[in-house]
């Protein structure tokens, strides 16, 4: 006659089904928000004191993005401030970023 274990096998737990994962909310951009990039490029033109129309276009387009999302306005004006600080930067306005047109560029680019 066969020993017997005197130990019975531990019973492994049951998996549970597992869920479907939720999908995640989109990754955002790599690239830079256009929103942002030109509140920083009104505040450097009002910094500057350059371009006053360029400045109201800017405040009048970041308000309208602000109530339909709609960044078509942006793109025009960040294009144009880029124009107006690459002029500025050759120049050599003080304050006039390679980072702040670097960044512009990238706005437009991801249009």
């Amino acid at each position: 006659m066969a020993k017997t274990p005197a130990k019975t096998p531990a019973k492994t737990p049951a998996k549970k089904a597992s869920t479907p994962a939720k999908p995640k909310a989109a990754a955002p951009k790599a690239g830079v928000a256009i929103d942002k990039v030109c509140e920083e490029a009104l505040s450097k033109l009002k910094e500057l004191g350059i371009d006053t129309q360029l400045q109201a276009d800017l405040e009048w387009c970041l308000g309208s993005y602000k109530a339909d999302k709609n960044p078509a306005g942006l793109y025009e004006m960040a294009d144009r401030a880029l124009a107006v600080f690459n002029t500025e930067k050759a120049k050599k306005t003080k304050g006039v970023t390679a980072k702040l047109t670097g960044d512009l560029e990238k706005a437009l680019k991801s249009r």
